[in-house]
């Protein structure tokens, strides 16, 4: 298994960092206020300068951001997060690896990958996630799925730990072939990180579930801030598994229980 102390971090600086983005432009009110502050403040104080220039600018970013809660906005958005996904074609894998989004996720995830494993695509499922490896593994069993067909590590607070972690206990066993299981806004980042891990990669998009407008827009905008990010780090191009950097494992299999 992972190290045990892999699952009592405190949370990354970067997920901080998005938490409290997503806070602050799913409530109105804290964004709007400051914006119109930004647009009419200039007129209001005597020899303000650059009137014009910050009243702009204000008026920029407020059209920008109610622009991104348009339903249009969104699907556009999405479209070319999907565009350059490889269709799954139905080829066997070694491993179906689900990866973990939050509990409204899950009951979508577990599906999939019980079709995908009735249809014998692949001999075991794998869950990556902190908060959702157990709960999808638990959710697995109830629906009848062999426990020895089951796997899973809740350790992986970011899509990169997702695919680090399970490449740190699924390729010493000589999985290498795997059906990624994710919503399709989170695909393209993940297929690429996994790669990057050396797998090879067939995609398998789940359903996304009904969520409010603002939830999809954010979600729109964690993914191009994630491509970002992880392009500029290094992370989406394929490397050596021994150039990354690896968490320590002890065994090669993770406590599913407990």
């Amino acid at each position: 298994m992972l190290d045990p102390s892999l699952c009592h971090r405190p949370i990354s600086q970067w997920l901080e960092i998005k938490s409290a983005i997503a806070t602050w432009l799913m409530t109105p009110i804290l964004v709007v206020l400051p914006l119109l502050f930004l647009i009419f403040l200039p007129w209001i104080v005597p020899r303000f300068r650059w009137k014009r220039l910050w009243s702009g600018f204000g008026t920029l970013l407020l059209v920008t951001y109610f622009s991104a809660q348009f339903p249009l906005t969104t699907a556009v958005a999405n479209k070319g997060l999907v565009a350059f996904i490889p269709p799954d074609r139905g080829q066997t894998a070694d491993a179906i690896v689900i990866l973990g989004r939050g509990e409204a996720f899950r009951n979508s995830r577990v599906k999939v990958a019980a079709n995908l494993w009735e249809s014998q695509r692949a001999p075991l499922i794998f869950a990556s996630g902190s908060g959702d490896g157990t709960e999808i593994v638990n959710k697995l069993e109830r629906i009848g799925i062999p426990s020895e067909a089951l796997n899973e590590e809740h350790c992986s607070q970011t899509t990169k730990e997702n695919a680090l972690f399970t490449a740190s206990v699924l390729q010493p066993q000589g999985i290498n072939r795997i059906i990624l299981v994710t919503d399709p806004p989170h695909m393209l980042r993940s297929l690429l990180t996994f790669r990057n891990v050396g797998f090879e990669v067939i995609p398998h998009k789940s359903p996304v579930p009904h969520l409010t407008q603002s939830r999809k827009a954010m979600m729109m905008i964690y993914e191009y801030m994630g491509l970002v990010k992880y392009g500029l780090n290094g992370e989406l191009a394929p490397q050596n598994m021994a150039q990354q950097q690896q968490p320590q494992i002890v065994g090669q299999r993770l406590e599913v229980k407990g």
